[in-house]
């Protein structure tokens, strides 16, 4: 018995130099932040060179990439091989966000109350730190970095919050006006979804500049700090590389790429925004509210 089905055909790419040239970018930027750190002035030259051949990079690969998908080099197969990848990714973003909301949980549940004393006796406590105070937010032993003011939910957080959930709704419509064929809503919403991420960089821009200047609260204000921006810090970074998405997105929109059945691209950057919206919410919760 012979089998007539045709054989699944799948994209091979061709040889390729990006992956080398990607990675000759990211050593030249984190051996120049690396020099920066450690005073040496010639590490900005390092770090400006190595961004600029970081994005020289992602523009010529992803432009090489959607001419591919825009010629139907790429099956329902290799469609599947795009959603898993997205998968796994956003999988390690999961991940990366859980070890510092990890370490803000331990040091407020469990390495304060225990410099503190708690849980020991009286003699176990002098030996131990005798005048620390279990309060959080904590400035650490001696008010590392002086005294400070930590920052509130309202009224930048709540309003960031506002803006964020509300893209995550505009984003949804746009992506319902995409399969239903609706182009022109498929512009107006996606337009204001990126419109929004951008509002919210310009509001926690505003946010670390008060932090700065008028609460004193900066980087070396002891754990509640480090923590604060490590956190509010990498969403951030997360929220810009989404809006570069969405904007690129809606570019590609605008020449009239994706259809109703295929826009794994459009989707693949929805997913990572809604799974921004979500890792804020949880810094609502337990970074400014708790």
């Amino acid at each position: 018995m012979t089998n007539d089905a045709a054989p699944v055909k799948y994209y091979l790419p061709h040889g390729t130099n990006w992956p080398i040239i990607g990675s000759i970018a990211l050593f030249t930027l984190f051996w120049g932040v690396s020099r920066v750190l450690n005073g040496s002035g010639a590490g900005e030259v390092a770090v400006y060179a190595g961004i600029a051949l970081l994005l020289y990079m992602m523009f010529r690969w992803f432009g090489q990439v959607i001419g591919e998908s825009e010629s139907r080099l790429y099956n329902e197969q290799v469609d599947k091989s795009f959603r898993m990848g997205m998968g796994w990714f956003i999988f390690s973003e999961v991940m990366f966000f859980a070890v510092f909301f990890g370490a803000l949980f331990y040091a407020r549940q469990l390495s304060l109350p225990w410099l503190g004393g708690e849980g020991t006796d009286m003699w176990t406590k002098l030996l131990i730190w005798p005048s620390f105070e279990n309060e959080w937010p904590s400035n650490g032993p001696g008010a590392v970095g002086g005294n400070f003011s930590p920052m509130g939910p309202f009224p930048i957080p709540a309003l960031n919050t506002a803006i964020l959930l509300t893209s995550g709704v505009t984003l949804t419509i746009a992506h319902h006006a995409l399969k239903a064929g609706r182009r022109g809503s498929l512009l107006v919403w996606l337009g204001a979804t990126f419109i929004l991420g951008f509002v919210f960089m310009g509001c926690q821009v505003y946010e670390y500049y008060e932090a700065y200047t008028h609460l004193n609260l900066t980087l070396q204000t002891g754990i509640y700090g480090s923590t604060f921006y490590m956190l509010t810090g990498f969403h951030g970074a997360h929220v810009t590389i989404g809006a570069i998405m969405l904007t690129v997105i809606w570019l590609r929109c605008l020449r009239g790429h994706f259809t109703p059945d295929r826009h794994f691209a459009f989707e693949g950057v929805a997913w990572y925004w809604h799974f921004v919206d979500v890792v804020w919410l949880g810094l609502f919760i337990f970074v400014y509210w708790f």
